[in-house]
């Protein structure tokens, strides 16, 4: 009863296109920003922002950018954490070249960066596709995790290969506190996503579809795949550069380059594939699922007051863990984000059965 549409009249083209159409759609986004913004900052502790908050926001942005490619365009990528190393790399180096570049401009620099790498290896998606696209992409992390290991420019002549950043300002404030670093995550996914949320409704985001669904229909009908293609790898280089700057400069503050190894493309990618795959609300379902599960499994034998070994208690992990995104990949192929668009649907119906 309390999610009907009832006496809602929609007037206007606008009123129709309207990111939220429902009103109670509207009031409970609303209350998520307030939640968000205003509720968190007071009542988490700093171990909630560090381990749980920061993560989820940083890797919800950066699946939210492989999302685009993956799910909207179709087209498989497995070197995402090569385009977050490109930016984490880009904006360190802003930072220690330019004296007194602000920090916003070196996370821009460090996407645009990441861009540009991510539209030179998207290049082989105007002729491949599907498996070998993915090993084109795939060839983009080695080549990535051998620059950064082998060109000492890239670290800044760094004899370890580690690079750290100094203290963090924005608009002459310090972001120094769990907090401040928090409330800058969230604003930049905030940010990021409703871009990408638009950009998907539109023009352009039909284009990816097309391209994702059949592509030679698509060219067929007018689209063109080269600038269709490139401008995913464009616009999810962006965001996952930008991602990668957050996660190296807010969260590790010093890293190396195995911070940015496969397995941080791997994680992204099960990431999208269990939150759902085309769904921006997905990428933050599957990064909640990936954040947050590990860890509630890592304190249930202690909560339970189970005598488990810490071995035996990370290898439960992962059993568990692995079992659970099998269990969901057969329940729900689609992912969570079908999961709670049948929800909503059974909400706007109820108490009626179809």
């Amino acid at each position: 009863m309390l999610y009907r549409e009832n006496g809602q009249f929609k007037t206007s083209y606008a009123a129709d296109l309207a990111l939220f159409p429902i009103a109670q759609d509207r009031w409970a986004m609303g209350a998520l920003v307030a939640l968000a913004f205003v509720a968190v900052p007071w009542l988490a502790s700093d171990y909630t922002f560090r381990a749980v908050l920061i993560p989820f926001l940083i890797l919800s942005l950066a699946a939210i950018g492989l999302n685009v490619l993956v799910g909207y365009c179709g087209q498989i990528s497995l070197g995402t954490g090569a385009f977050m190393a490109v930016g984490a790399y880009a904006a360190f180096n802003l930072q220690v070249r330019f004296e007194g570049m602000p920090l916003i401009l070196s996370l821009i620099g460090g996407g645009l960066a990441a861009t540009v790498c991510g539209v030179l290896f998207g290049l082989p998606s105007l002729r491949i596709r599907g498996l070998y696209l993915a090993v084109a992409t795939l060839a983009a992390q080695f080549f990535i995790d051998w620059f950064t290991n082998r060109v000492k420019w890239v670290t800044n002549d760094s004899p370890s290969g580690s690079v750290s950043v100094g203290p963090l300002r924005v608009f002459g404030f310090d972001v120094s506190s769990p907090v401040q670093k928090y409330l800058l995550c969230l604003t930049l996914a905030a940010v990021l996503a409703l871009a990408a949320k638009n950009l998907v409704r539109g023009a352009i985001g039909r284009e990816w579809m097309a391209m994702r669904d059949m592509d030679v229909a698509a060219a067929v009908i007018g689209i063109r795949p080269v600038y269709a293609k490139l401008s995913a790898f464009a616009v999810s280089s962006f965001i996952v550069g930008v991602a990668g700057a957050l996660w190296a400069f807010v969260h590790l503050g010093a890293w190396e380059p195995a911070a940015f190894g496969i397995d941080k493309s791997f994680q992204l990618l099960f990431m999208i594939i269990i939150g759902g795959l085309g769904s921006i609300a997905g990428s933050f379902l599957g990064a909640a699922f990936i954040v947050l599960l590990p860890l509630l499994l890592n304190h249930l034998p202690h909560w339970l007051g189970l005598p488990i070994s810490t071995g035996t208690a990370s290898q439960l992990e992962h059993m568990i863990f692995g079992a659970l995104i099998v269990f969901f990949l057969i329940v729900e192929p689609h992912g969570l984000a079908k999961l709670w668009s049948t929800g909503r649907q059974k909400l706007r119906l109820w108490p009626f059965p179809h």
